[in-house]
């Protein structure tokens, strides 16, 4: 772990998103790292080629990212497809209308709470999920995605921000281009809930855990949850369909998750992905670097 003085150099870059709604809290962040650190500076993508330049241009400054969710797997996904987690130490100030995520990582969710931290806190190195795609998952996988009902918080915080922008007169030519920027970021919009109802029925799904069959074809499963258990190991949960009684889970703990069966889709943190027949997941321990609070 490593602790970081406030002559820093730091490399602030803000998502798009994030500045249309919340413009304060921006602001706010803004103000209390350029306060402490003894040189920053700051980059304002409109796309996700300008978000990606910016990042991999930061020389030897510190990045921090202001945005919601999204922009964190977002930055996470290109340091670790150009291998440069591993000698980048990443701080995130969370903003924006979806930061689950951020939450379930430990980073504050209040502008001055999450800077503070930026300039004073530490270095933690959390595990990875990575795909047999080079896809990366910081949180948890969820098998089915989601709920309709845990699908309409998903969508709340993007849509809000979109479909107000949408609401809009269009007597104003800049406004339709300043509502195509910003969605530029997010090419794939999230579905809506509708979309992520898995449908009727349980699902037929193998899942292997180190080699070892956890749950096979014939014994169709409500669930599956993988998540990065810390100490290189992926904490994994099969819930099966109850008869009756409610069945037990079944639990297991591996470094390598593999399930397959008829198309399925999967969330990966803020994101929807599939349908495949067939995913591994192999846990990369210690692959982030991420600046939490101290204590």
């Amino acid at each position: 772990m490593a602790t970081f003085a406030t002559s820093d150099q730091l490399l602030v870059v803000i998502d798009p998103v994030a500045r249309r709604m919340d413009g304060e809290s921006v602001r706010i962040a803004k103000d209390v790292l350029s306060g402490g650190a003894a040189s920053m500076k700051v980059c304002l993508p409109d796309g996700p080629e300008e978000f990606a330049r910016a990042l991999t241009r930061r020389g030897s400054r510190r990045p921090v990212v202001i945005g919601d969710d999204r922009a964190l797997v977002r930055t996470v996904s290109l340091l670790h497809r150009r291998r440069e987690l591993a000698e980048c130490a990443l701080s995130v100030v969370p903003v924006g209308g979806v930061l689950s995520l951020a939450r379930s990582l430990g980073l504050p969710t209040g502008a001055v709470a999450a800077s503070r931290a930026v300039l004073e806190g530490t270095e933690r190195r959390l595990d990875l999920l990575v795909d047999d795609s080079d896809g990366v998952v910081l949180g948890a996988l969820r098998i089915p995605p989601v709920l309709a009902r845990e699908a309409a918080g998903v969508n709340a915080g993007l849509d809000a921000g979109l479909d107000a922008m949408d609401g809009e007169a269009p007597a104003h030519p800049w406004l339709r281009t300043c509502q195509s920027l910003v969605r530029t970021l997010v090419p794939a919009r999230p579905l809506r809930p509708a979309q992520f109802d898995p449908g009727p029925g349980p699902s037929r799904l193998r899942v292997e855990v180190d080699g070892e069959t956890l749950v096979d074809l014939d014994q169709p499963v409500e669930a599956v949850t993988v998540t990065p258990g810390g100490s290189g190991a992926a904490a994994v949960e099969v819930r099966p369909v109850s008869v009756g009684a409610e069945a037990s889970p079944l639990l297991a703990r591996g470094r390598r998750v593999t399930v397959s069966g008829a198309d399925f889709r999967y969330r990966a943190d803020a994101t929807v992905a599939g349908p495949v027949r067939k995913r591994t997941w192999t846990v990369w321990e210690g692959a982030l670097g991420l600046t939490l609070p101290d204590g």
